[in-house]
């Protein structure tokens, strides 16, 4: 589904990711770790074209998405759940939810879809007249969820979604990402819970100065001395 191929990430003259290669199987949650200020956030928004300035290959079901604005991107099955929801909190609910289906395809089936995501978060039907500012943070990141879910995505770039919120609400939010996955949406989640993260992925990466240093299976990440050393601190 995704695969990226040697990329660079700059922002002006100072380089944020080196040389990152890393794939996205179709139906897979594959988990992005490591510290902060690691380069993960960038390389999200430059899958999704938010982030321009980069060079190397991005394709997208193999359509090679580089150089593409984020809408084009978003044309090719792409949908970014933002750190920090970025909900529209003068919009109520349900608007804010129409706006994530701007898509020809996806307002083919905007209602289907608009059921889907009640159906996983029934607290935004409930909530659908209210405005998107005065919700929780926790039903805001339900929001930013099922407002990219209303683009009808194959590939769903999740960038720290459980930033802020109680440990129930992790719960909630984690086992809908897992719905999702199972629904089969490909899912690449920067998460900084590594315990959560890697309990729902099938492969993850770790991102350490703008490098991948380490990747594979859950239970390899789990023992790996650069993920001890880098994202634990042990």
């Amino acid at each position: 589904m995704l695969e990226v191929r040697n990329l660079d990430a700059f922002y002006g003259a100072a380089q944020a990711l080196w040389d990152v290669t890393l794939d996205v199987g179709a139906g897979e949650t594959v988990s992005l770790i490591g510290p902060n200020g690691a380069g993960k956030s960038t390389l999200v928004m430059s899958v999704g074209g938010v982030h321009s300035s980069v060079r190397g290959r991005i394709t997208v079901g193999g359509a090679e998405v580089v150089g593409l604005p984020a809408h084009r991107v978003c044309d090719h099955g792409v949908a970014i759940v933002p750190e920090g929801r970025r909900v529209f909190g003068h919009m109520s609910v349900h608007d804010n939810l129409c706006l994530g289906a701007y898509r020809r395809a996806a307002r083919a089936r905007y209602r289907a879809t608009l059921d889907e995501v009640f159906g996983l978060f029934p607290r935004l039907a409930a909530r659908s007249a209210q405005l998107a500012g005065s919700l929780s943070g926790g039903e805001q990141q339900m929001l930013a969820i099922g407002r990219a879910l209303m683009a009808a995505p194959r590939l769903l770039l999740l960038d720290e979604p459980s930033l802020g919120l109680a440990p129930v609400v992790t719960d909630e939010v984690f086992e809908a990402i897992a719905t999702i996955n199972q629904a089969g949406v490909s899912v690449l989640l920067v998460e900084q819970d590594i315990d959560r993260a890697l309990d729902i992925s099938s492969r993850a990466y770790l991102l350490a100065e703008g490098r991948v240093i380490a990747g594979g299976p859950p239970e390899t990440l789990r023992d790996n001395e650069d993920v001890r050393r880098d994202v634990l601190g042990i």
